[in-house]
């Protein structure tokens, strides 16, 4: 007798009871495995005992902050994180992605895109695990990493350094919403952290030398107040 593969575990973090029931449903119908925590305290303690591949968290939680949360598992844990946030929390999302979340999703948000959104962290960490190719390829647009050229389908474009180092991070976490703080930090250094004004021309840059069209992008997506996303597959 043949028995289906079980599916990924995922560890949900969450107080409200209609929400819980919604991703138990949603989740249960695409063959993922369920974890449930209502508080911070069995959340972290959940994510020790499960081992889970990946973590849906509230970030209101009533015993604790899911920033915190996020902080804490990041200490031991390399767990795609995906954040649940309500409305009008713009800066705890920021907050929670400099903790370490891969991504965030603003209730209410629809199952396909949740669905979506876990399909790539969870691909993401199998490339972790794995190894980083050094051909990074989204459509017509490849990255070779090993010479540091990239090209458009068969015409290559010439990049700055600063230009290929903004692409290379922005690719290497494909998929993966990147602070301003975090592209600042990690392109520039720690002493420009502010200077988002930057990020604005160097990203407007790239999209003019990559993009078939600039004003409708299709791989350097803006997360208005937060950062950027690059998208490697167009259902992302």
């Amino acid at each position: 007798m043949s028995t289906t593969p079980a599916g990924p575990l995922v560890l949900l973090v969450e107080d409200e009871p209609q929400m819980r029931r919604f991703l138990r449903v949603a989740l249960d119908a695409e063959g993922y495995r369920l974890v449930e925590a209502t508080g911070a305290g069995e959340g972290l303690r959940h994510a020790a005992s499960y081992n889970p591949e990946l973590v849906l968290l509230d970030l209101g939680l009533p015993d604790g902050d899911g920033v915190d949360v996020t902080r804490q598992l990041r200490t031991w844990s390399a767990v795609p994180i995906i954040v649940l946030s309500a409305r009008g929390q713009e800066g705890d999302k920021i907050a929670a992605l400099d903790a370490g979340a891969d991504d965030y999703l603003t209730k209410p948000f629809s199952t396909g895109e949740l669905l979506a959104r876990m399909r790539v962290a969870l691909r993401r960490a199998d490339l972790r695990d794995g190894h980083e190719e050094a051909l990074f390829t989204a459509g017509a647009l490849r990255v070779d990493r090993a010479r540091r050229q990239v090209f458009v389908g068969e015409r290559e474009v010439r990049l700055t350094p600063t230009e290929y180092r903004l692409l290379a991070e922005l690719v290497r976490h494909a998929g993966k919403v990147l602070t301003h703080r975090h592209l600042l930090k990690e392109v520039w250094g720690p002493g420009r952290i502010s200077q988002t004004h930057y990020l604005r021309v160097y990203v407007q840059q790239l999209r003019e030398k990559l993009e078939a069209d600039p004003s409708r992008p299709r791989w350097l997506r803006t997360e208005p107040g937060v950062g950027y996303r690059f998208v490697q597959d167009a259902g992302d």
